[in-house]
């Protein structure tokens, strides 16, 4: 992670467990600088510090403002979070663009925030239009209102993303090798014969398409040696009752 991180801005935030959800939030996404704006309750009561789930270090270095002005003074380059239409000329970008943008200011030195508004309104016009953009989640335009904390969290992972290479997703096999296709192949010629009897298989017309689909349910399905070896002795138990 960069060293030059964007920091966390809540404007007047009301309920001392959001600020910590938030703090939480941000651990998850290894950003660290928390600045409050008047918030209306204590950001160290019990309650924000049991929120915050062992990130209350994020709490304790918090900073509070009196003012928005006052928050971002030192900053070059913030975005406003908002879920509302504003009458006002600014480039709005969804979360993950406002990452790239984020991530390309913080990459040219510009020390960069990311500004959220109260629970029950969100951010004033007048804040607004302190900001340089506008991040715009789109969501379900009948209930498109996040939680503090979930707008924290989904703007963080984003830039978060641009700091780490994404894993690359692998198949979790539990201790077992995944079986070769030898062996799969073996293993359907074997329930074949025993399904020998049953009417599908009988019927010429539908038994080269009933061979097809039965080997495509096992080839496709990435079976380990242990699997492989459980389906063997499920049907050779069925096979003899």
């Amino acid at each position: 992670m960069s060293s030059n991180l964007p920091c966390i801005i809540l404007v007047e935030p009301q309920l001392s467990e959001n600020i910590g959800m938030a703090a939480r939030a941000m651990k998850n996404c290894a950003l660290t600088e928390m600045r409050l704006v008047n918030p209306r309750e204590d950001h160290l009561s019990a309650k924000a510090v049991s929120a915050s789930s062992n990130s209350q270090e994020i709490l304790q270095n918090a900073r509070i403002f009196s003012s928005l002005a006052e928050a971002i003074a030192d900053l070059q380059y913030v975005l406003a979070t908002t879920a509302r239409h504003r009458d006002q000329t600014k480039k709005v970008y969804n979360a993950d663009a406002a990452a790239i943008t984020l991530c390309s200011k913080i990459k040219s030195g510009e020390k960069c925030g990311i500004i959220y508004g109260p629970e029950r309104t969100g951010l004033r016009n007048e804040d607004v239009c302190m900001s340089d953009a506008i991040i715009n989640i789109p969501l379900n335009p009948q209930h498109c209102s996040l939680n503090l904390s979930q707008a924290v969290l989904l703007t963080c992972y984003e830039f978060y993303k641009t700091q780490n290479s994404s894993p690359v997703p692998f198949f979790e096999t539990n201790h077992s090798s995944v079986a070769s296709k030898e062996k799969v192949l073996l293993f359907c010629q074997h329930l074949e014969k025993l399904a020998q009897d049953f009417i599908i298989f009988r019927d010429e017309s539908k038994r080269e398409k009933s061979i097809l689909n039965l080997r495509n349910i096992f080839t496709r399905a990435e079976l380990t040696e242990q699997e492989l070896n459980t389906l063997y002795g499920i049907i050779n138990h069925l096979s003899k009752s």
